[in-house]
């Protein structure tokens, strides 16, 4: 059976003055995020449009945008309901975003400025440091993973990780709320990073692999948990 949410109070002033076109689009992709919209969960477009305060109209474009790009399916006698992705389809997720990172660490060796290397480093030492903070290691996590994609000059990579991520939104919170693989995610970071500054692409790509594949065993952890799975 279908799960029908409740919608909070907007948690913003932006959300009470009202938001248009993308930013009711930006809206529902971190409400999707942050698990408010969990999979499975009807999109009920009069009940958007009155906690965003605009107008039905920006709401159906924005869940069109959604289903066009395969977070939200439409089903009979339930509408937009956020999609959910059974056990084969996250780990074709997870196998595809460890090639693609691992691709990325490997180009960044060859091709990453100094000052970007210098910007990982500062980033990693700010997620060692907000331990214990995980909205603030998830926004810094993602920046790490962000820079080092850019540091890859390669813009078909970016545009096929940009899939890879979005689809990772229905997946819900991210592992950095578990403490013990934030502080793990840090480790591995710095794997990574010690390959880069001595511009080892091999090296690199290896550090990047292993780190994606703990990063998918954590997540598989926490679908067991949330289907009641000790």
């Amino acid at each position: 059976m279908m799960e029908t949410v409740n919608f909070p109070d907007p948690r913003s002033e932006t959300g009470a003055r009202g938001l248009q076109g993308e930013s009711v689009y930006e809206r529902l992709c971190d409400d999707i995020r942050a698990g408010v919209l969990a999979p499975g969960s009807r999109l009920r477009e009069a009940e958007i449009a009155e906690r965003l305060s605009v107008s039905r109209t920006p709401v159906r474009e924005a869940i069109r945008r959604l289903e066009a790009e395969g977070l939200v399916d439409h089903l009979p006698r339930s509408g937009a309901t956020v999609r959910r992705l059974d056990y084969s389809e996250t780990m074709e997720l997870y196998e595809m975003r460890t090639v693609l990172e691992g691709t990325a660490a490997r180009l960044a060796a060859r091709a990453a400025s100094p000052v970007e290397l210098e910007e990982l480093q500062a980033i990693n030492a700010e997620m060692r440091a907000a331990d214990g903070q995980p909205e603030r290691l998830v926004r810094l996590n993602r920046q790490f993973h962000r820079r080092l994609l850019e540091a890859s000059r390669n813009r078909f990579l970016l545009r096929a990780m940009a899939t890879v991520e979005n689809t990772l939104l229905i997946l819900g919170a991210s592992s950095m709320h578990l403490p013990e693989r934030a502080v793990a995610a840090v480790a591995e970071h710095g794997e990574v990073l010690d390959a880069l500054l001595i511009r080892d692409g091999a090296a690199a790509e290896a550090a990047m692999r292993r780190h994606m594949e703990r990063a998918q065993f954590a997540r598989l952890q926490i679908l067991r948990q949330a289907d009641g799975v000790p």
